[in-house]
């Protein structure tokens, strides 16, 4: 029913052929993927080793089978292996395969399900945590506990499920500007059937399909050659190499020859820079070459310094939580023993030790930090990128369009003596105004030279008569021209002018003289002149500068000769070299300088010759005393590599390959945190090896995917202005890690002493989880809060030996502040009667209120709280709101409810004199931490 009749006629492919079921079994879906996603984020919880992208997938060895198998039959076979004709496919057959198969996306394109996104932004410890206390809260009846820390969980959840699945939206839709057109036969009739060659998307093309290309046009899958002609293509997009490779159809390869240098296939994403031809397009989507070279890449990163700190406080925190709730709730029970209460004021303290806002805090700075570099034409893909560039330390670059303009100039022209010289560039102006195929940027700057500087050539009196066309084998492109002698302008006078333009080797190869046609001194080349222009162009290529040959011949020929051949491309008169060069964004060298400041090194990893990235560097203030090259890397040892890596601040001719191992190096070996920003599919690996992997918009798809940031402008002022968000952004979620771990520790300590000394509940668990609630409220201004130049200064890596020493020098002061309210309730107020026991609580809870409020002023600064360093005014005015709840609580029907009263004045001078003491003692220990430890945040 559903099949062509065309297709009905075509020989069957048996079915046990592991070649072709190979490319046609599609892999079942499974019902069990939510507990599949579960299964991967508890590893990923538990498992901190980095995904290995080396070894080759399953998938990537069917498609290299695949490929070799239509590499090595002949092309009148070729059909049969994708069940097509030489007439191509049916409009039926081709509606048919691409319902089955589906359109020909890559696997980049497809972005993350919403459940999974949720489930990311759910699984995290601490919302774990507060998910089993609040089924603790419920199964003991307490409601409004249970209740409290479901709507943490909720409120972090939907910001960090929101601010990804909108950046994922966003980064999906830049794919859809990489649809182009391609030119597909296909046959048409019922009976009597038409070969029609139409243009069709190339989401469209399924396998089977022939499709004709020309110079410019992209494969849209891989493509074994039917019909070549004088056929190159740039095979830049998988190699990173800028050099172009012939194809040809009428060859048989065999399994010996490298893949990529397999001379009858195109892979899909390169590119036909001349010539033009016909394929039988074999593999499309997924199946490609380029979709599964990159298929054991991990889409998820491996956790950073910060997720396995998180991960260890949460254990810590656990462990605490267990250990100290079942303290104080069997010291509970014992003092009163109610089971019931007991086990509530257990579950209360469990709760009052879990920085319950973290994962809100967190996901709050990063959004906030998403949306400041979004301001700055930035898309933050994944949220946690924005932290990960505070703790970059080194940023590996590309040259070209990331320190360049991407746009080249002419410098000089000169004859072969190196003398400037009007005429060199008279003849090279000429050859790029009339030359009419694959115009390119060394053509569009001489022509601007010309308009910019005001020169006038007079192209007006010249007619076009002919072109020998550039390609990648001559290396040369030729003008004939025509013009009158401006004395006599009878047809006998015409001249007629060949004027070549292109590499110097190739030019040089077919001029015989030397020297300026316009006032005849020509001379025979001599080896002498051969020997001073190679050693010219070599020292200009050292310089860093592109070089361009030119030379000429005059022909005096009547206007009926015939058209001219590439036999006219001899003995021809060398005139000189046109030098180009792409100059160095303004804005590169202040951009460097600010990322130098805050302690951003640059290392310049590139394809490019090394001559040409040196004079870039220099010029944008890199510094170049240690350079090498990839193939001097590839002779180092082990040791020596990674001393070279270490050491060096510009490496040229790179592979892709090799600019993974340099990032490698650095992360292993130099412990650094490694940002890359590249643009191409040869950057895939490099951008998923690297800590922070940065895209541009303009970039490959799977580059796109693959990154964390997306550049919608290649200014590398963005990403310094990235770096200070990262930075504060890890400075304020820090803050809060420290302050509400040593004020939770510090407290629950408190509780327990003050349990063993008055023998009953200081607080009871509805005060305490309020007090708690109010101070987690107060939290919430953090993110909105700012740091210090000198913290921004620098790169920012969570340290796992200082958070416990940071612990256990700060945690007791507030056991002490706490310990010295109760005995001045003890022995000025006599408050231990059971009868005064809501004036001790509504002490305690004032106390601790404000304790937990103000606390954040002494840790969030080095310096002296209020007098050397203020916080911002939203932090500032939380203090005073909080502080203000806290104090009016007791007062209120609410308070009143709650077993609160109202407090005697004096204690609230007690609490002045007591917060002074605080920060005096606070700051004495913090200025010892710091000689000891030499830091602080």
């Amino acid at each position: 029913m559903g099949r062509s009749k065309l297709l009905t006629t075509l020989p069957r492919v048996e079915v046990n052929n592991p070649i072709t079921e190979s490319l046609f079994d599609k892999p079942s879906a499974t019902a069990n993927d939510i507990f599949k996603s579960a299964y991967a984020s508890v590893r990923r919880l538990f498992s901190g080793r980095k995904v290995d992208g080396s070894s080759r997938s399953e998938e990537e060895d069917k498609v290299y089978s695949w490929l070799y198998a239509l590499a090595q039959s002949d092309k009148r076979l070729i059909f049969e292996y994708v069940q097509s004709t030489e007439r191509g496919l049916s409009f039926t057959e081709a509606e048919r395969r691409l319902k089955e198969d589906g359109p020909n996306v890559q696997v980049e394109y497809t972005s993350p399900s919403w459940w999974r996104l949720l489930w990311h932004a759910f699984f995290h410890p601490f919302n774990i945590i507060l998910i089993v206390l609040s089924t603790l809260s419920y199964l003991t009846s307490d409601d409004p506990n249970g209740c409290i820390m479901l709507v943490l969980v909720f409120i972090s959840v939907s910001l960090r499920f929101y601010q990804e699945y909108s950046s994922a939206k966003a980064a999906l839709k830049l794919s859809e500007f990489l649809r182009y057109p391609v030119k597909v036969q296909r046959c048409a009739g019922r009976v009597v059937q038409t070969e029609l060659v139409v243009q069709i998307d190339q989401r469209d093309i399924v396998p089977g399909d022939i499709v004709h290309f020309e110079p410019g046009d992209l494969f849209p899958g891989d493509v074994r050659l039917i019909i070549s002609k004088e056929l190159v293509v740039s095979q830049s997009s998988l190699t990173g190499e800028s050099g172009v490779v012939d194809k040809t159809a009428d060859i048989r390869e065999d399994r010996s020859t490298p893949l990529l240098e397999l001379k009858n296939i195109c892979f899909m994403g390169t590119s036909v820079v001349s010539g033009s031809g016909t394929g039988l397009v074999i593999s499309t989507g997924s199946k490609t070459y380029m979709s599964t070279m990159f298929s054991t890449l991990g889409k998820q990163k491996p956790p950073d310094d910060f997720e396995i700190g998180i991960r260890h406080i949460s254990y810590v925190l656990i462990g605490v939580m267990l250990v100290i709730s079942t303290i104080i709730g069997l010291t509970d029970y014992f003092t009163s023993y109610d089971v019931s209460e007991s086990l509530i004021f257990a579950i209360s303290v469990a709760s009052a030790l879990t920085p319950q806002m973290l994962p809100l805090i967190i996901n709050t700075s990063l959004a906030k930090g998403a949306l400041s570099m979004a301001k700055e034409r930035c898309i933050v893909k994944s949220v946690t990128a924005v932290q990960d560039m505070g703790s970059m330390d080194i940023l590996c670059i590309d040259k070209t369009g990331t320190l360049t303009m991407n746009q080249v100039v002419v410098v000089n022209h000169i004859d072969t003596c190196g003398s400037p010289s009007e005429v060199v560039l008279r003849f090279a102006f000429l050859n790029a105004y009339f030359k009419s195929e694959q115009k390119n940027p060394l053509d569009d700057a001489i022509l601007s030279f010309v308009y910019t500087n005001g020169y006038r050539f007079q192209q007006s009196k010249y007619i076009k008569i002919d072109e020998i066309p550039f390609n990648f084998i001559r290396r040369r492109v030729s003008v004939i021209l025509e013009t009158a002698n401006s004395e006599d302008r009878r047809p006998r006078s015409l001249y007629r002018y060949i004027i070549t333009k292109g590499a110097l080797e190739e030019v040089i190869k077919i001029s015989k003289y030397v020297g300026q046609v316009d006032n005849d001194a020509v001379t025979l080349l001599s080896p002498e002149d051969y020997q001073r222009i190679q050693k010219m162009e070599e020292e200009l290529s050292d310089d860093g500068l592109r070089v361009l040959a030119v030379a000429m011949k005059r022909l005096k020929m009547k206007p009926s000769d015939g058209r001219s051949d590439m036999s006219d491309e001899s003995d021809m008169v060398f005139l000189g070299l046109v030098t180009f060069y792409d100059p160095p964004k303004d804005t590169a060298k202040q951009a460097l300088l600010r990322l130098a400041e805050k302690g951003v090194k640059p290392k310049v990893l590139t394809g490019d010759s090394l001559h040409l990235t040196i004079r870039i560097c220099k010029e944008v203030g890199i510094k170049t005393t240690h350079v090498t090259t990839g193939p001097d890397l590839e002779l180092l040892d082990q040791e020596s590599f990674h001393q070279t890596v270490k050491m060096a601040t510009v490496l040229a001719r790179l592979t892709p390959t090799q600019k993974l191992r340099v990032v490698q190096s650095l992360q292993t070996v130099g412990d650094h945190i490694v940002g890359f920003l590249g643009d191409g599919i040869n950057d895939s690996l490099v951008l998923e090896g690297a800590n922070v992997g940065i895209s541009v918009d303009s970039g490959a798809s799977v580059s796109k995917e693959l990154a964390d940031i997306i550049l919608l402008e290649k200014d590398l002022n963005v990403l310094a202005a990235g770096v200070e968000q990262g930075r504060l952004t890890f400075g304020n979620t820090m803050k809060y890690i420290k302050l509400s771990v040593i004020a939770n520790i510090g407290g629950v300590l408190s509780l327990l002493i003050a349990i063993l000394f008055i023998g009953f509940e200081p607080l009871t668990p509805r005060q305490l989880l309020t007090q708690n609630f109010l101070y987690s409220i107060g939290q919430i201004a953090i993110p909105w809060d700012t740091m210090e130049d000198e913290y921004v200064r620098t790169p920012q890596r969570w340290s796992q030996k200082h958070l416990p020493m940071f612990i256990l020098w700060n945690a007791p002061v507030c056991s002490i502040c706490d310990i010295a309210t109760l005995l001045f309730l003890w022995y000025y107020y006599q408050v231990i009667a059971v009868y005064k026991m809501k004036l001790f609580r509504s002490a305690l809870f004032v106390e601790g209120l404000l304790m937990q409020t103000l606390i954040i002023h002494l840790i969030r600064t080095k310096k002296i709280p209020f007098i050397q360093e203020a916080a911002s005014w939203p932090v500032i005015c939380s203090t005073v709101v909080i502080s203000a709840i806290g104090i009016t609580f007791p007062l209120t029907p609410i308070g009143e409810v709650m077993g609160l009263t109202s407090l005697p004045l004096t204690f609230y001078g007690f609490l002045v004199v007591l917060f002074l003491g605080y920060f005096t003692v606070g700051q004495a220990v913090k200025m010892l931490y710091i000689f000891v430890y030499k830091q602080w945040l």
